[in-house]
């Protein structure tokens, strides 16, 4: 059957006919996906991986995953930002499946979720944002943001964790592509429901997203960080899927990108993101890291 999975998640890469020569063996993925799922820090693919072979890898590697974190609920847009972008050495915003695992996991300031410290190889915490998928208009939506509102029915505070896999001087921008963009775990606040308005596009745009352990303020960013606005990364996603003949669908989740830098995790911390001005008051998401 993983077998078959693999060959399937291969087929929606290379448009149903051979695999290129180049993209990373069945064998490799499979090497790559067990040190991920046993926390073991990988070596990557080498450098000349292209970003082509990297998302003929990114389909191997999430049919083999799902196995273990659940069937894919949706999307996750990485490098949403100038200062990631520039870290990897790639301008423009890069695609991830999310997993049922990935949105499993809920708390708030006052009952924070709890997530071992050590979940993954290279375990990462940042504040990110979801929305959900309303109904399939969102393909034909446009850059419009109330246009886009239109066909979103949630937005949901998120503490992202992903695991960023590689050893030490082994990550690139297609390993980055390559690892499904280190997708992996996140934990949800309570879901704020859309108003298709120019109002709450407004608030959107202009929220003031904060990053805090139980010490100190790890960081502080506007939501301007994220394209411009963080709606702006539907649009590009949109795209993105069409570029491979696939759609949103209703119900689909959507990671907008961190606002944060991807942070490692800390042993005994509590780590909370605060929405400042999404709505009248503050809103939170919290996780605990034992």
């Amino acid at each position: 059957m993983r077998r078959i999975a693999l060959l399937a998640a291969t087929a929606l890469i290379v448009g149903g006919g051979a695999a290129r020569a180049s993209c990373p063996s069945d064998a490799d993925v499979q090497r790559m996906a067990g040190d991920i799922l046993a926390n073991r820090p990988a070596q990557g693919y080498g450098p000349g991986l292209t970003m082509e072979d990297a998302a003929c890898a990114r389909a191997k590697i999430v049919a083999i995953l799902a196995e273990r974190l659940g069937p894919p609920v949706g999307y996750k847009v990485g490098l949403t930002n100038a200062a990631a972008q520039g870290r990897f050495g790639i301008p423009h915003p890069v695609r991830g499946t999310i997993f049922q695992a990935t949105v499993r996991a809920r708390g708030t300031a006052g009952s924070p979720a709890e997530v071992p410290a050590a979940f993954g190889a290279v375990p990462n915490v940042e504040s990110d944002l979801l929305v959900r998928v309303r109904d399939e208009g969102i393909n034909e939506a446009g850059t419009d943001h109330v246009a886009i509102l239109r066909h979103l029915d949630q937005v949901i505070p998120f503490i992202e964790m992903p695991d960023l896999v590689f050893a030490p001087g082994q990550m690139s921008g297609p390993g980055l592509v390559a690892i499904n963009v280190g997708a992996r775990l996140g934990v949800l606040g309570d879901a704020i429901p859309v108003q298709a308005t120019a109002e709450f596009a407004a608030r959107l745009g202009s929220m003031t997203v904060v990053l805090a352990n139980d010490q100190k303020e790890l960081s502080r960013v506007p939501a301007t960080a994220l394209l411009g606005h963080p709606l702006n990364a539907i649009p590009w996603l949109v795209q993105d899927l069409k570029s491979e003949g696939r759609r949103l669908r209703a119900g689909d989740i959507i990671s907008l990108g961190g606002f944060s830098p991807a942070l490692p995790t800390e042993a005994g911390r509590t780590v909370t993101a605060t929405y400042e001005g999404l709505a009248e008051r503050p809103v939170t998401v919290s996780v605990r890291t034992p």
